[in-house]
């Protein structure tokens, strides 16, 4: 009597045991994905949460991010969370431009934490809607420049820096001379300069007068209830509210995938730095002389 016909499993061990791999991997990489939001397989839609944390110095991972967002069809909108005393002028302008391009496109609430000040602000400014708490600290609207000045500790011990410039201005903010008279008007010229472009943006993105926002932009911080009262912030309400929000200007009912972001390493340093508001970089003119907002 002839043996029944063996069957693929043993006439092919190898391949069969590298099939059952293969959908072992599938299966695990498909559970991953959906508890961890990837999949939308019950969800209305996708929303993407953009965390803006800590000193603003390096926006170019959240402008992709936003970008990548943007780009995604099956994106709906976008929370923007901003947890941020400021930070340095360019990239609190990169991003109030990258924020700006999204809202022309789809929906983006940005909701405020514990403070949203200064360059924090200047980047949420077009957003559709901001939502912030009532005490969420905000505003701050204004520019600052600032370097440490060792020029009398100098002549204490006796050293005594020279200092070769192609240019009068050149030395403006070195930490070993005195300010002249023409470096002071030349710094706070470049200071009003970058202020007044803070309250036109400002101005712009909120439909306000310009003389309005002028009249707060002296640096004050204030709550979210005083933002609102201003026209600053749109309503008072935390993050829960402010998916409400979202996900009604989305037209979108129901649970929905999220898309957190941008991943982004810090060293631990500039961590502690960023959560006392110091700005370890960033220098405007090379001589140790901080723009920031």
């Amino acid at each position: 009597m002839k043996n029944p016909k063996k069957g693929f499993s043993v006439r092919h061990p190898f391949l069969f045991g590298f099939s059952l791999l293969l959908m072992a991997v599938a299966l695990l990489w498909g559970a991953a994905a959906f508890f961890h939001g990837k999949v939308d397989l019950f969800s209305a839609g996708k929303i993407g949460v953009v965390n803006v944390q800590g000193t603003i110095i390096n926006s170019l991972p959240t402008v992709k991010f936003l970008r990548d967002l943007r780009r995604d069809d099956s994106v709906k909108g976008v929370l923007l969370r901003v947890n941020s005393p400021g930070g340095t002028i360019a990239p609190s302008q990169e991003l109030y431009h990258a924020v700006k391009r999204f809202a022309e496109v789809k929906p983006i609430v940005a909701s405020f934490g514990t403070v949203a000040a200064s360059g924090g602000y200047y980047a949420a400014a077009p957003a559709t809607k901001i939502m912030a708490s009532s005490g969420s600290i905000t505003g701050s609207i204004g520019v600052k420049a600032e370097y440490a000045n060792f020029h009398q500790l100098m002549e204490k011990v006796g050293v005594k820096p020279v200092i070769i410039t192609s240019g009068t201005m050149k030395a403006a903010g070195s930490p070993f001379a005195e300010l002249t008279p023409e470096q002071r008007e030349y710094l706070t010229a470049l200071i009003m300069d970058m202020h007044n472009q803070f309250v036109d943006d400002v101005a712009s993105a909120r439909k306000l007068d310009r003389e309005q926002v002028e009249k707060i932009a002296d640096g004050r911080a204030i709550t979210g209830r005083e933002a609102k009262e201003l026209g600053l912030v749109d309503r008072i309400g935390g993050f829960e509210d402010s998916v409400t929000v979202l996900k009604a200007l989305c037209n979108i009912e129901g649970d929905v995938t999220v898309i957190e972001g941008p991943e982004e390493e810090k060293p631990l340093l500039k961590e502690i730095l960023g959560y006392f508001g110091i700005t370890p970089e960033g220098s405007a003119t090379g001589d140790g002389l901080i723009f920031s907002y």
